[in-house]
């Protein structure tokens, strides 16, 4: 897996998703705690553009101190989402000399975990709106983030009206299987004991068997979007995009996968650079970062390259 930090011959825009398990704990001696230190220590070594983070559990709290706290020192600007029924709630961070912030939209009544939503525009194209979503699916109900992946796609539209479309996050279910580097889960398997997260993360097929949820991925796809780790992965040969994010130490729930993903629209996912897994002890998901040609993505957003055929879910 590459964990390298990369360089490039040319200004780019770095985007990364992580969730850090519960923000990192409650707060030590009035201060976030060293779990929330450490992980905040290593994402600014990244020096990411946009920040598309979940389980920002206590970063409400006091005034949302620890929003504020992120903010200084990534030097950035952060969104906190709704607490939703999970009380876990999303969070979004832009930085401001790459991005102007417009919007922030409420989603709330429509999700177990409201995503953290904004319309932005990069500072070269400042007449193109963008689309912002950090979103983190339900994770107890595959109807649930069915219903959540089709407000997704009601925010994607607006990229029929001019707009693009950046969103990501924990998706609580799996990649369709055409294309991916980890195998599907067989759940038929002696080692998958948790019960309870079968019934989380599979449908019941026709036959009776179990079978792993993949909604989402299908329907985002489906519609034109692209993942950018299948797209550096088979159009840039960077296998190791495809790497999994999660369930690392979770064999009872059938081990590592690619839980953590980002969507682009046909545009904008041609200037694409880049994709790596960032290994993350801190938490039980690691990041994931793309990389963008800056300069690419103004020409994306201004319309001026093709877009990307949709993805062939044969392949």
């Amino acid at each position: 897996m590459s964990r390298a930090h990369s360089t490039h011959r040319e200004p780019v825009i770095t985007v990364i998703t992580f969730n850090l398990e519960r923000d990192g704990g409650p707060d030590e001696i009035g201060r976030p705690p060293a779990r929330w230190r450490y992980a905040h220590q290593l994402l600014k070594t990244h020096r990411p553009d946009v920040l598309l983070r979940q389980e920002m559990t206590y970063s409400r709290a006091n005034g949302q101190r620890r929003l504020h706290d992120a903010e200084r020192l990534l030097g950035m600007r952060g969104f906190n989402g709704a607490p939703g029924s999970g009380n876990n709630p999303t969070g979004l961070f832009v930085r401001p000399d790459a991005f102007d912030v417009h919007q922030q939209v409420d989603n709330a009544p429509l999700w177990r975990t409201p995503p953290t939503h904004i319309v932005a525009s990069l500072r070269e194209v400042p007449d193109v709106p963008i689309v912002m979503m950090s979103w983190h699916l339900a994770f107890n109900s595959p109807r649930g983030r069915e219903h959540e992946t089709d407000e997704i796609l009601a925010a994607a539209d607006k990229t029929s009206q001019g707009m693009a479309f950046l969103g990501g996050g924990d998706m609580n279910e799996y990649p369709h299987p055409a294309g991916e580097r980890v195998p599907p889960i067989d759940w038929t398997d002696d080692g998958i004991t948790d019960r309870m997260h079968v019934m989380h993360r599979t449908n019941r097929s026709p036959d009776g068997a179990r079978i792993s949820c993949t909604y989402a991925d299908e329907t985002l796809l489906g519609a034109g979007l692209h993942d950018p780790a299948r797209y550096a992965a088979h159009t840039l040969d960077q296998p190791d995009a495809l790497c999994a994010t999660a369930g690392q130490n979770k064999p009872s729930q059938g081990g590592p996968r690619r839980i953590d993903r980002v969507y682009n629209d046909p545009w904008l996912i041609t200037a694409v650079l880049e994709v790596s897994v960032i290994d993350t002890p801190y938490s039980d998901h690691d990041g994931l970062k793309v990389v963008y040609s800056r300069a690419g993505m103004a020409e994306a957003l201004r319309r001026k390259r093709a877009p990307q055929a949709a993805y062939n879910l044969a392949f």
